[in-house]
């Protein structure tokens, strides 16, 4: 049985089970169930955990996170030298990586792709605001200007969602992306809606010399092909993966934990993962009120929720913090309105106070594919009507969601959940151009001081500002803390317990 207790402490086994993988015979196909269609194969263009995991096999960025979730080089070289006043940032680039399409990646591949991904991603735009200039040094350095410091710079360039991938400098002009070229260890064969997409290993692949550490490192192509299937049904995903159909099966009801003890496959729990949300819409309609979020918040209940959604406390905490205690982010700061048991009563007088007519329905926007955000619903639906709102849950396919939340008059409330990113800055709520559309005067000047610091001990003091502002303001709702459940075939092996799933360096045993 595989059991996974913490995923900085899982990752540490990837030495030894590289020093295995590197004995095997390449080889093998696998099929990986996953709780949808992507609804693009452009990392850019959406903030969605699906697409990121599909496509991290597809292209790959200047730097992503190691084991310790510390940035390292990818398509970089090396690390960037920054000037004294952390304004100017110098990349260089690794020689010899190749397109999937035999080009030989250079700097102007690079500044046509971050020039795209500010233009189009929402990381990117954010990010836009403070790059002053992005320019081939030569053509293997990049040189990037900033108009004021910005310590998230290298964690936002390693993010593979919303990520700063790096594409030929021909393609970079496409928008929609319709040729989906990267430089990453597998490259797209075929696309077949709602039934898989299927990878195959790119044989001029340059991988880092090194040992994998997390996302870094060396990344070894065992397997000849991989192939996403998506699988919207939770309960079909598990099946699948007790039957030995797919080699892994992601984001699975934890209810199904001892379905899938022995046999033809294994749970694999992910602890801690990260947290669950409801996320207003702040830009129109009912959400755009403050003190009928705060009602909202008052009304719904964590403990409740997390008990409706997980069954049993193995999988989950009740916690108002962003960060658990053993995260050097962990603050209480804003928390003591968290209120694990809910206030009706509370809830009633602010939704007066916000003058809310008791007709008009919160639109709660969410999806079965990952089943736990559904009975959250259901949950919150229970409590809200109790507090006097009239409540539409609107059910739909994860990719529908992902779009519909894109249209500030579709909805008032989506929920979503996120992993313990090692950054806070990446938290997709403290970007201005995110779905739900959080501005204000308070985030800003908490968020730029935050941004602007690079002592990292003072980075921690700060982010308890910030944290405290999204209480203040309440952009969203963090409902607790989970751990995730997946399953994985006995004979898939080399693959490191990750937030997204990655499968290069995996291999297939008798």
């Amino acid at each position: 049985m595989k059991i996974v207790t913490s995923l900085i402490a899982a990752s540490v086994a990837v030495l030894s089970l590289c020093s295995v993988a590197l004995a095997q015979a390449k080889g093998g196909v696998i099929d990986v169930a996953t709780i949808g269609e992507p609804p693009t194969l452009d990392p850019m263009a959406s903030t969605a955990d699906l697409v990121g995991m599909v496509t991290q096999h597809i292209y790959e960025t200047l730097y992503t996170f190691d084991k310790d979730w510390n940035t390292t080089p990818l398509l970089a070289a090396e690390m960037p030298t920054i000037s004294e006043d952390g304004l100017t940032y110098t990349i260089p680039l690794r020689t010899g990586v190749t397109f999937h399409d035999g080009a030989a990646m250079t700097s102007a591949d690079v500044v046509a792709s971050l020039e795209r991904w500010m233009r189009i991603a929402t990381r990117g735009k954010q990010t836009a605001e403070i790059i002053k200039s992005v320019e081939a040094t030569d053509e293997a350095t990049v040189t990037i200007t900033l108009n004021k410091a910005y310590a998230p710079l290298i964690a936002l360039l390693s993010l593979n969602n919303s990520a700063a991938i790096i594409i030929p400098a021909a393609n970079a002009e496409q928008d929609p992306l319709t040729s989906f070229i990267g430089t990453g260890p597998y490259m797209l064969k075929e696309q077949r809606a709602d039934q898989f997409i299927q990878l195959v290993r790119f044989e001029d692949y340059q991988s880092i010399d090194a040992e994998p550490n997390g996302y870094g490192g060396g990344r070894m192509q065992y397997l000849d092909e991989i192939r996403f299937v998506p699988v919207p049904d939770p309960n079909t995903r598990v099946e699948g993966a007790v039957s030995g159909q797919f080699a892994y099966a992601d984001s699975l009801p934890v209810e199904a934990y001892e379905r899938l003890s022995g046999g033809q496959t294994e749970p694999l729990v992910l602890k801690p993962f990260g947290w669950p949300a409801f996320i207003f819409n702040t830009k129109e309609g009912l959400g755009s009120n403050l003190a009928f979020r705060k009602a909202v918040q008052a009304a719904l209940a964590p403990q409740d929720m997390m008990l409706a959604a997980f069954g049993s406390e193995e999988f989950f905490t009740i916690d108002g913090a962003f960060y658990p205690d053993n995260f050097a982010w962990h603050t209480d700061a804003g928390t003591e309105v968290y209120l694990p048991e809910g206030d009706v009563e509370k809830a009633k007088t602010l939704a007066q106070e916000a003058g809310y007519d008791g007709t008009t329905p919160i639109r709660i926007l969410t999806s079965r594919q990952y089943e736990f955000h559904y009975k959250m619903a259901q949950v919150a639906q229970a409590y809200l009507e109790m507090a006097g709102f009239k409540v539409q849950l609107d059910v739909v396919e994860w990719a529908t969601l992902t779009q519909t939340r894109t249209d500030p008059a579709a909805w008032d409330i989506y929920i979503s959940h996120s992993p313990f990113l090692s950054e806070p800055a990446l938290m997709g709520v403290l970007n201005d151009t995110s779905p739900g559309w959080w501005v204000s005067d308070a985030k800003a000047a908490a968020l730029d001081a935050f941004n602007a610091e690079v002592d990292p001990d003072r980075r921690v003091e700060l982010f308890a500002d910030v944290q405290k502002i999204i209480y203040e303001e309440v952009p969203l709702i963090k409902v607790g803390n989970f751990n995730a459940l997946a399953a994985q075939s006995p004979k898939l092996e080399g693959v490191t317990p990750a937030s997204w799933p990655y499968f290069w360096n995996a291999y297939l045993t008798e």
